[in-house]
C-alpha cells in the first residue's frame, strides 16, 4: 500500500458517490502531478486536493468506459445533466469518487483487483473497507447514490448495508467494474441496465421528496 493524494477530499454535497476497489497506478501519477502543479502555483491546500479528487478520480480509459454507461442508465436524466462526463467536469459538485481502499495498494507490481489475498483475509485491507470507507460515507451529508463499481466493490457495500453503517444512502448494485481489462462488462452492464435504471428512478424520487421534506 502506498500514499496518494487524491483521497483526501470528500465532496460532503455529493449526489452520486463512485466507489472502486483502490486507486491504480494512473490514477496515482495522476494525484501527484496535480498536487505539485498546485503548489507550484502557490494554491490553498484545500483547493488542491479538491483539483487533485477532479484530476486523478477515475482518469484515463476507464473514465469513457464508465461515462458511456452511466448514460444509459439514464443518471444524467436523473440528475438534470446533459451527460455524465460533465460529474467530471461543470458538474463535479454533484460527485465524490472514491475507493474502499483509500490508498493505492499493489500485488507484484500490478494493480490490486480485489483478489489474492481477499479483502476479508487482510487485516489491513478490511479496515479500510469495513472502518474507513464506511466512516467516509458518513461524511456525505446529502441522500446519495452510491455506485459500487464490480462485484468486490458490492459486496463490501452490501456488507455495510446489513451492518446500517450507511443508512442513509442508496446503492445501485449490479454495476460492472468499468475497466478495459473487464472483458465481461457489456454482458453483464446489459443483463443489469434495466433494474439499474429502475434503481435510479427510485432514488432520484426518494432524494426528491427528502429535498422537498
Amino acid at each position: 500500500m502506498y500514499y496518494a493524494p487524491h483521497n483526501e477530499y470528500i465532496n460532503r454535497e455529493a449526489k452520486i458517490v463512485l466507489a472502486g476497489i483502490t486507486p491504480g497506478w494512473t490514477q496515482m501519477i495522476s494525484a501527484y502531478e496535480e498536487v505539485l502543479k498546485g503548489i507550484e502555483m502557490g494554491k490553498d491546500t484545500e483547493i488542491i486536493l479538491q483539483n487533485t479528487k477532479k484530476a486523478a478520480g477515475f482518469s484515463g480509459p476507464i473514465r469513457k468506459n464508465l461515462t458511456e454507461m452511466l448514460d444509459h442508465c439514464g443518471l444524467p436524466e436523473a440528475l438534470g445533466i446533459e451527460n455524465s462526463l460533465s460529474l467530471f467536469q461543470e458538474n463535479s459538485h454533484l460527485l465524490h469518487t472514491t475507493s474502499i481502499i483509500k490508498y493505492p495498494v499493489f500485488i507484484s507490481g500490478k494493480n490490486y483487483t480485489g483478489h489474492h489475498p481477499a479483502i476479508d483475509q487482510s487485516p489491513l485491507l478490511s479496515r479500510y473497507a469495513y472502518q474507513e470507507f464506511a466512516e467516509e460515507l458518513k461524511h456525505i451529508e446529502t441522500q446519495a447514490l452510491v455506485i459500487p463499481l464490480g462485484v468486490t466493490v458490492e459486496r463490501v457495500c452490501r456488507k455495510l448495508l446489513e451492518k446500517e453503517a450507511a443508512p442513509v444512502h442508496s446503492f445501485l448494485f449490479g454495476f460492472p467494474h468499468p475497466s478495459g481489462a473487464n472483458g465481461h462488462r457489456l454482458k453483464q452492464f446489459h443483463q443489469n441496465k434495466e433494474e439499474m435504471r429502475n434503481l435510479i428512478e427510485d432514488w432520484r424520487g426518494r432524494e426528491f421528496k427528502g429535498t422537498c421534506d
